[in-house]
């Protein structure tokens, strides 16, 4: 009796499956169809989108809200490079995917095949991996190998190209290494040095004005519980960033938001969980000196740099800080009871910050102010809302006010700064949690990127409440110029069209409605949510209102 031949398709959707993969997000091309066939067979859902980066950014967005990595597959030449700008964002963001590209045979190297280019060149400076598939037996083994490499250290993106020849060969299936689910890499929950784990329990315990920052790996890692039983039991102020947005719930006694730079300025130990000291940190400076600075990250590389640091631990976020919580419980109640001052100190000036911009948030002037827009979506939102930002000048504002209700459910590009992530994240998050609410709000200029594929959440049937705020421009960027080179030159290159996008949706099969005056958003929100469909609400926002993230930027200065 013959021996069961296998393609390299289907090795492929082998390993896929073998790492739990449901989906993946593709745009066809005659290089990849193989793994399509493979996929039929393994019961991976193939879903198809109008452009590559849409693909990537879904694959990304995946990843984020299941904890497992993404997947994307995408053609040679075009069809690859297309997709890097999604690659490069989840490399930034420490988000695992893998991305699957075509090449052209081997028996036609170097002749100039149809699509060829050096892929894997390409690739290599923005992902953890990047390699060829050099042969068909080997298909299985090194998709595995790719996902392994998308854990070392800080999770991020994997590529792997696959000849066609290679690809669509059939093989002996005892040649073929197939990894086994579950046995082919290890666990990387490290809990760091436990000499430093005591260290910074002993810290804790004799602070009197401490501070945390919990950053995106505190999702990534899924280290919630730990986070909320250090800052409950040893009383902890703690501020969050990125997608360690939700962690603890807006109203929860330790949960801080409008005065971290107050509490960074007047700490005597910060801690910073899981983010670097980046753009978003000033670099480090806006630490307070003479405060003793401890990072725990799970990447070496991120720990100390662009600033020095007091402690460094290197290690899975929830595991280090179950640890010092439990080294620090007990020993003069944790310290707990000397912090009761610090924050109700801290409560007092985000009361002030709040305050202060009452009456924006409040505003009924029209055009709207962007305050009043993102005010009412942080009302609208349940603890079953998964909020997403795509835009800048806009979302900048929205970062400000917004507060998703539960751990997991905000997502943002990170720190890349991509715009298009929107509808690619909404794709990615309405298919992995149907039972979610998704709530997405975009700037009119970041919508145009990769709006066409609102198409795709049509055919699909994937509902979400869309909102965009418009102003017909690039409003980060025009701040900029206004800045550098007056008000008579603060238009070039930055203003849109008065689009309509109600009317986009509406063309499209979805829900689409306009809005001029602040009192209407409430309601249009709720006809979107009540509609079943996917949705645009056009807002109509004041173009000459800026956010003070936007103002205070450094390249501005």
């Amino acid at each position: 009796m013959p021996e069961e031949l296998i393609s390299g398709g289907h090795l492929v959707a082998k390993a896929l499956k073998a790492e739990g993969v449901e989906v993946i997000y593709t745009l066809c091309g005659g290089h990849i169809i193989d793994i399509y066939d493979g996929c039929v067979d393994e019961g991976i859902e193939v879903v198809d989108v109008r452009h590559e980066q849409v693909a990537a950014h879904a694959a990304d967005g995946y990843a984020r809200i299941t904890g497992k990595p993404g997947c994307a597959v995408v053609t040679a030449g075009p069809g690859t490079t297309d997709a890097v700008t999604g690659v490069a964002n989840a490399f930034r963001a420490e988000s695992p995917m893998l991305l699957i590209g075509g090449q052209g045979a081997h028996t036609q190297h170097k002749m100039g095949s149809l699509q060829d280019l050096p892929h894997v060149d390409m690739m290599t400076p923005i992902t953890k991996f990047a390699a060829t598939v050099p042969d068909t037996a080997r298909a299985a083994d090194m998709v595995s190998m790719a996902f392994r490499e998308c854990y070392n250290g800080a999770p991020g993106p994997s590529f792997l190209e696959i000849p066609r020849d290679v690809l669509d060969a059939r093989v002996p299936l005892s040649k073929a290494r197939i990894p086994e689910a579950g046995r082919y890499r290890a666990s990387t929950r490290s809990a760091g040095d436990p000499a430093d784990v005591e260290r910074l329990a002993d810290l804790l315990v004799h602070a009197e004005k401490p501070a945390i920052l919990l950053g995106s790996q505190v999702w990534t890692s899924r280290a919630t519980d730990a986070a909320i039983d250090l800052v409950r039991t040893l009383n902890v102020p703690a501020y969050m960033n990125g997608a360690g947005r939700g962690t603890l719930p807006p109203g929860d006694p330790h949960h801080f938001q409008l005065s971290r730079r107050y509490a960074f300025a007047g700490a005597d130990l910060i801690i910073i969980v899981g983010t670097p000291f980046d753009f978003r940190m000033g670099y480090g400076k806006r630490l307070s000196p003479t405060a003793t600075v401890v990072q725990i990250d799970l990447d070496y590389r991120t720990v100390g740099k662009n600033r020095d640091i007091d402690l460094g631990i290197v290690g899975d976020p929830g595991v280090v800080l179950a640890a010092v919580t439990a080294a620090a419980s007990g020993r003069l109640n944790g310290g707990a009871v000397q912090r009761k001052a610090w924050l109700e100190e801290l409560r007092a000036a985000e009361q002030t910050a709040l305050d202060k911009r009452l009456p924006q948030l409040r505003s009924g002037a029209a055009p709207i102010h962007p305050y009043r827009l993102v005010s009412e979506i942080n009302d609208f939102l349940t603890e079953d809302s998964i909020y997403i930002g795509d835009g800048g000048d806009i979302v900048t504002f929205s970062g400000q006010v917004v507060q998703p209700k539960s751990p997991g459910h905000w997502m943002d590009p990170g720190p890349l700064g991509t715009l298009g992530v929107g509808i690619p994240f909404v794709l990615a998050a309405k298919k992995a949690r149907p039972d979610k609410e998704v709530v997405a709000l975009f700037g009119d200029g970041a919508f145009s990127l990769t709006g066409w594929d609102f198409e795709t959440l049509v055919r699909y049937g994937l509902p979400f409440v869309g909102i965009v705020g418009n102003n017909s421009s690039m409003n980060q960027i025009r701040y900029g110029q206004a800045q550098k080179y007056g008000p008579e030159r603060e238009r070039v290159g930055n203003t849109l069209g008065d689009v309509h996008y109600d009317k986009f949706a509406q063309m499209l099969g979805g829900y689409g409605e306009e809005v001029r005056d602040p009192a209407d958003i409430a309601p249009a929100l709720r006809r979107a949510r009540e509609s079943g469909l996917p949705s645009l609400i056009n807002v109509w926002v004041d173009p000459d209102a800026y956010a003070p993230g936007t103002m205070n930027q450094t390249m501005y200065k």
